[in-house]
């Protein structure tokens, strides 16, 4: 099989969800004894990952994967044609949209990696209101187009499933549900002293999308430490900018952002817990990251979070404050939950699962 893998998330954005999981698709692929794969995105002139993807003549900015005219000039006038010269049988992108657009070859199969459909179903931060509406409604034809002429869609969980049947149910027949990979961390942890933190706390990893809940989370937490004395302190790992400024000031809050890998695992291994109030998740990594190292969880009700959860962790309603403060004041007080327990649900995130599912979905692409 000679595949052709978009790009552009791991030139662009290598530390993002969705940069990581390109780099996922493109170690699962290259681990498969029949793939020849090959790599298509953009970059400037004279950058040295011109030496690995097939790009256009042209020069793009690596991070331009959201702006409108960058993604036609290279979905549009240079991929379709880059496919056929390179032979490619099987395209797969993972942006959430991104496939070629005009005709497809009758001997190729196209082949959509959709995380989630945030980018049309929520309140998302792009400054403006106008902007906000652009990006909705390119962003909207965008993943329409990219549903139609696929030829499979594969999502992350059955919850993304279900939304995109909700709102395209053509799309039926083409959706399967292909967990992410969730590497676990390189190396020991850091040494993290120098950052301050209180001997205990609780943790909250990526707070920026206003589905992330944590304005409303953040309030909970300080009524939990008004009433019950034993809720730790609170650490947010993404920024404040959610927050207003009476909540940026709450004593016992602890706010990083810009920390290493190394630091992030040690953030993780040394909480008493970490917290997921989003109301709206396509997958979750910090949860099974967090997991990964043995920290319990402790997650909202009603979305992805649900199927990639262990059955025995807490949950609670993204809406319900008064129940989340009766149920911080009870964790706060738990008993210490089996690391070894914890960890052993990750394995089935692992690379060796992660290649077993893609594998056996390139096989109906054969």
């Amino acid at each position: 099989m000679r595949i052709g893998l978009d790009y552009r998330a791991s030139a662009g954005y290598p530390i993002s969800g969705i940069g990581r999981q390109n780099f996922a698709l493109e170690e699962a692929f290259r681990a498969h004894p029949d793939v020849q794969l090959q790599l298509f995105g953009v970059a400037p002139y004279n950058h040295p990952i011109r030496r690995l993807i097939h790009a256009p003549r042209w020069a793009t900015p690596l991070n331009s994967v959201h702006r409108l005219h960058d993604r036609l000039g290279f979905e549009g006038l240079f991929l379709p044609k880059a496919l056929r010269d390179a032979e490619v049988q099987i395209y797969v992108a993972n942006i959430n949209m991104g496939l070629p657009v005009g005709r497809k070859p009758a001997n190729m199969r196209y082949v959509l990696q959709l995380h989630d459909l945030f980018q049309i179903t929520q309140q998302n931060n792009h400054g403006s209101r106008l902007k906000a509406g652009i990006y909705r409604l390119t962003d909207y034809l965008s993943i329409a187009y990219s549903l139609k002429v696929a030829d499979v869609v594969w999502v992350p969980s059955q919850f993304t499933a279900n939304e995109v049947l909700r709102l395209f149910p053509s799309a039926r027949e083409k959706l399967r549900v292909v967990p992410l990979l969730v590497e676990g961390f390189k190396g020991e942890p850091a040494d993290i002293r120098s950052l301050q933190l209180p001997e205990r706390y609780w943790l909250c990893v990526g707070t920026r999308e206003p589905r992330k809940n944590m304005p409303w989370f953040v309030d909970a937490w300080q009524n939990a430490r008004l009433q019950f004395p034993t809720v730790p302190e609170l650490v947010l790992v993404g920024g404040d900018e959610p927050l207003n400024d009476s909540q940026r000031k709450l004593p016992g809050l602890h706010v990083l952002s810009g920390i290493s890998d190394d630091e992030l695992h040690a953030v993780y291994a040394e909480a008493d817990r970490l917290w997921q109030p989003s109301y709206a998740e396509g997958f979750g990594l910090p949860v099974i990251e967090a997991l990964r190292v043995g920290t319990p969880v402790a997650v909202a009700s009603g979305s992805s979070l649900d199927e990639i959860t262990p059955p025995d962790s807490p949950r609670f309603s993204p809406t319900d404050s008064s129940a989340l403060v009766q149920l911080m004041g009870t964790l706060s007080t738990a008993p210490e939950e089996d690391p070894a327990a914890l960890k052993a649900w990750t394995t089935t995130y692992d690379r060796e699962a992660f290649y077993k599912r893609v594998h056996e979905a390139l096989e109906e692409l054969r």
